[in-house]
């Protein structure tokens, strides 16, 4: 599914007004019309509904609603939050067609909550049409209010194209937002409600044809948001006489002392992912740990002087294991160690094997991030949480948070690499800029492991020979749509890290399945 950002989005409706002669008052009216659509399916052919409207071209898109409800027999109250002459262009031309006796103006803080709380917390359905997606500031004021009597309420929200307060291109609550059960959209799904936290606030989203002409809708910029439809086509079916020779042999250098069970998650998902072979090369001293933890996969011990850590000692038995493989994931729980970081930034600049890097090889390379300039791999996938992005930038978490797509779009393109950037709704960037948002997994994912289970998955499908591009978006999708497996089965609460692991061969027979 398309999603854009709120500039994209008035371009389109530009375009549909000035080149294609379609008025603004059609839009305006079909929005509203299949708002109405929309509520009579979800709450019944009659009812009661509040319109609560702002004084743009959102609150336009609910006097429409209003209108077309009584039509259809609904008992409809209207409040704006301004005052009457403030209302101009199709939202005033719509205002006027509705009977002044189900409209009261309420610009005035204190009105809305001293006169009419009761009445809204009294209607089977609340229409949200006060901010659209053009919000750039805090919500404050008369608008703060009403955000919060309807939020208090606890009757449906329908909110008009997106929650009021959210923001419609990086998904930040401006102050205070809507809760909505359902929210529908025009044309094409933003960012502010499929990013996180705004796809909290909106609801079950539904995307509605407004009349926009195809060609307007193709030719715009967008992202792709990943789901079932749009990951199926990726994947590959097999061959009945194909051997393990054709699915890729793995290269997987991670653990360290305390940190095994990384090392065992990410070479046990590469094969759980569908690689023909996988080695896992590990610290002499921990070798044994690994031969019992990984049944399926080949053990390669690198020296380590008995420490439980790698080093850039450990680099000529590694360039000895490269002949012969298809990709290489780094980092796995290999530690701090300096002799590690040092083994690490010598990979990244001598490697030329297609490369996922995670983990303690991030934090490696956010000591001397100038190494990404010198790798040697025309493919390297970086996976970090935002606490490691914000390390690789030099930047604050909250820096990372601020906009997800923008940060790893810019970083993706400086340094030549695919990133992605792992969290609730994770971001793939590509070195040409292009963005894809994940719409699978659940919060049951917040657990130790994960990240190394995703490193595995990314680098088995490298070694099948997938593009990096759907490597990437292919391995993200598919992590966490075996997590909501899990989730379907056992519940969200305690999932762990192996169960998703063990989750993905039943992943991949659903997606393929399916029709």
């Amino acid at each position: 599914m398309k999603v854009v950002t709120t500039q994209t989005m008035q371009e389109i409706d530009k375009r549909a007004i000035e080149e294609f002669g379609i008025p603004g008052l059609e839009l305006m009216e079909s929005a509203g019309q299949s708002c109405v659509d929309a509520i009579i399916s979800g709450f019944g052919p009659a009812g009661s509904a509040v319109i609560v409207a702002g004084s743009g071209n959102n609150g336009g898109d609910g006097y429409v609603i209003a209108r077309l409800l009584r039509q259809a027999g609904w008992r409809v109250s209207v409040y704006v939050l301004a005052e009457r002459s403030r209302i101009s262009g199709d939202a005033a031309t719509n205002l006027e067609r509705l009977p002044l006796d189900s409209v009261a103006f309420c610009p005035l803080e204190g009105q809305l909550a001293g006169r009419y709380r009761d009445e809204i917390a009294r209607a089977e359905v609340i229409v949200d049409a006060m901010l659209g997606t053009g919000l750039r500031s805090d919500v404050s004021g008369v608008y703060r209010e009403a955000v919060g009597i309807i939020n208090a309420s606890g009757r449906p929200v329908l909110a008009v194209d997106i929650p009021s307060g959210i923001h419609g291109t990086t998904g930040r609550v401006l102050g205070k937002a809507v809760r909505a059960t359902l929210t529908v959209t025009f044309a094409c799904a933003k960012l502010g409600q499929v990013l996180c936290p705004g796809a909290e606030y909106t609801g079950r989203l539904v995307v509605a044809d407004i009349g926009i002409p195809p060609q307007v809708m193709e030719a715009a910029s967008g992202y792709d948001l990943l789901n079932e439809e749009s990951i199926r086509p990726l994947l590959r079916r097999r061959d009945r006489q194909a051997h393990k020779g054709h699915f890729g042999h793995c290269l997987v250098i991670a653990g360290s002392t305390g940190k095994t069970g990384a090392a065992a998650l990410s070479a046990n998902s590469a094969v759980r992912a569908g690689s023909g072979l996988v080695t896992l090369a590990v610290a002499e001293s921990l070798h044994n740990i690994l031969e019992t933890k990984t049944t399926e996969v080949m053990t390669v011990p690198l020296p380590d002087s008995n420490s439980g850590h790698v080093s850039s000692s450990a680099y000529p038995a590694i360039e000895r294991l490269l002949p012969g493989m298809d990709a290489l994931a780094l980092g796995p729980g290999l530690g701090r160690h300096p002799g590690t970081t040092a083994l690490v930034q010598t990979i990244v600049e001598s490697v030329a094997l297609p490369m996922v890097i995670d983990a303690d090889g991030l934090n490696a390379l956010a000591d001397d991030i100038s190494i990404l300039r010198r790798k040697k791999s025309a493919t390297t996938i970086l996976t970090p949480h935002p606490g490691e992005m914000a390390r690789l930038l030099g930047a604050s978490v909250p820096d990372v948070e601020a906009d997800r797509i923008l940060v790893a779009r810019e970083f993706a393109r400086n340094f030549g690499v695919y990133l992605v950037l792992k969290g609730s709704r994770t971001i793939i960037a590509s070195p040409t800029g292009t963005a894809a948002v994940n719409g699978s997994g659940n919060p049951g994912m917040a657990s130790g492991g994960m990240g190394d289970v995703l490193t595995g998955i990314i680098v088995s499908l490298l070694g099948q020979r997938y593009p990096a591009w759907d490597a990437c978006r292919l391995g993200v999708f598919i992590h966490g749509y075996a997590a909501d497996l899990v989730a379907a089965e056992k519940g969200e609460i305690g999932i762990c890290a192996s169960d998703v692991q063990d989750m993905l061969p039943y992943a991949y027979k659903r997606l393929m399945t399916q029709d």
